[in-house]
């Protein structure tokens, strides 16, 4: 090996591969992992419709919760990778190590928060949305269960996100594929009972979810521990450093945020719903499962870019950032037109699986064909935001989920159902979804201007 050569390939891959093969090596991970985790959510809701509808129901109306647990998990790990991967472009070790030590702080605190919701919220959740006795038992019980064991998918997350923060995403692969196959083959021995096993019905589908979370926590802490030599965790560094948790925050709030944003979009789209028949909130739980297929990937393609992007950034590399985000660009618009061609013309097949009854199938074919027409808008919407967090400002990413899921969306939805039809409430998605366009644009050339162009200025003065 050369001495010219030699000092290059032992550079982190973020700062010397090529932007294309750096995104598709980073990203397709992510995504078959996250692929294999839409999976099995669209295999609980399968398995649970055959209990009855009431339990599909009872799992959309559990969404808003999950998604909130998820929101806090993932803001904090993006908060993280954020910093750990602009830390490990400066050459920072020990500002790399303190901000992983914040972020299991940070979690801590959250797992405790949504554990008490578990003990003491989740049956007033529940009673407040439904009158129906299956739907309250069934989702209480499923509710309770996944935020009592949160602890599972907060250090899964965040530990998976501190492989990705330094270029490992293939470990993360591992983790989320054996946790989503675990779940996959546990749901029908709990769910209906076997071998031994007491049916526990919906209930069950929650058991089965907290047994693979834990194992895939359990593994992200392994391959950490083993296959990380970026990441030097002591125990000195486990404890909150104000000037690295403030930081931390900065970027992950809005990320909890944005999450936070979808859960009061989901509750409030169910209580509009409801107004119609709970059928029609039925089928927008099932619209989300399936949705999750293309979005899901779309939102791997966005962590890795987002890593891709701050790392760069610290490294004052002005070139990698703009053909990294082209890259992902174009990724997400193809990703997300296939979605949109799928919702098209099989919305027929894929609500089949469902065991859905004439009227559901009625409603569902409808949702998703109209909601479906906003998903090439949506791809550039998040590609284009992985800019916002990875270069510090992840404000912007929280104005401009307001825009889609609140200050737009649901108001147009009530707006629309006072036509006293429910296919008329599936408009508002793609009239927020070019309202939330426009923002990300003014935006994004705002934030290219003040942090990308001064480093093509500096690199060539």
């Amino acid at each position: 090996m050369s001495r010219n050569t030699a000092p290059i390939l032992q550079q982190n891959k973020m700062g010397v591969m090529p932007v294309g093969k750096l995104l598709a090596n980073m990203a397709l991970p992510m995504i078959a992992s996250m692929l294999v985790q839409a999976l099995y959510n669209v295999v609980d809701s399968i398995y649970v419709s055959q209990v009855s509808e009431s339990a599909v129901t009872a799992l959309s109306l559990a969404f808003p919760v999950q998604n909130m647990q998820i929101g806090f998990a993932t803001g904090i790990a993006v908060g993280v990778n954020s910093l750990l991967s602009k830390s490990l472009g400066e050459g920072d070790q020990e500002k790399a190590n303190r901000c992983a030590g914040n972020g299991i702080c940070l979690a801590a605190i959250s797992i405790v928060l949504f554990m008490l919701f578990g003990i003491f919220g989740a049956g007033p959740y529940y009673a407040m949305q439904s009158s129906v006795e299956e739907t309250v038992s069934g989702g209480t019980a499923y509710t309770a269960i996944c935020c009592i064991f949160t602890l599972g998918i907060f250090v899964e997350v965040l530990f998976e996100r501190l492989l990705q923060a330094s270029g490992r995403t293939v470990y993360t692969m591992i983790t989320q594929g054996t946790g989503a196959v675990i779940n996959i083959v546990l749901d029908p021995i709990f769910i209906f009972g076997r071998f031994g096993v007491p049916a526990m019905g919906v209930a069950g589908a929650a058991v089965a979810t907290v047994i693979g979370q834990w194992v895939a926590a359990a593994m992200a802490v392994g391959f950490n521990l083993t296959r990380n030599p970026d990441l030097q965790l002591a125990p000195r560094h486990i404890r909150l450093h104000r000037k690295i948790a403030g930081p931390v925050m900065a970027v992950g709030i809005p990320s909890v945020v944005m999450m936070a944003i979808g859960s009061v979009m989901n509750f409030g789209m169910n209580q509009i719903l409801q107004g119609f028949t709970e059928t029609a909130t039925g089928v927008f739980g099932i619209y989300y499962k399936l949705q999750s297929f293309f979005f899901m990937p779309v939102f791997g393609l966005n962590n890795a870019t987002i890593s891709i992007v701050a790392f760069n950034y610290g490294a004052r590399k002005p070139k990698r950032i703009t053909g990294t985000l082209k890259c992902a660009c174009l990724v997400a618009f193809c990703v997300m037109m296939a979605g949109f061609l799928a919702f098209q013309f099989l919305p027929e097949v894929l609500l089949g699986f469902f065991n859905p009854s004439a009227d559901f199938l009625n409603i569902g074919q409808s949702a998703l064909r109209i909601i479906s027409i906003s998903f090439p808008i949506a791809s550039i919407c998040i590609a284009l935001g992985a800019s916002f967090q990875a270069l510090g400002n992840g404000i912007y990413s929280t104005i401009t989920s307001l825009c889609r899921q609140l200050v737009v969306l649901l108001p147009a939805a009530y707006l629309l159902s006072l036509s006293g039809q429910v296919n008329m409430v599936w408009w508002a998605f793609p009239i927020a979804e070019l309202m939330s366009m426009a923002v990300t644009a003014v935006f994004f050339i705002r934030i290219y201007r003040q942090r990308v162009q001064p480093l093509f200025h500096a690199t060539q003065s």
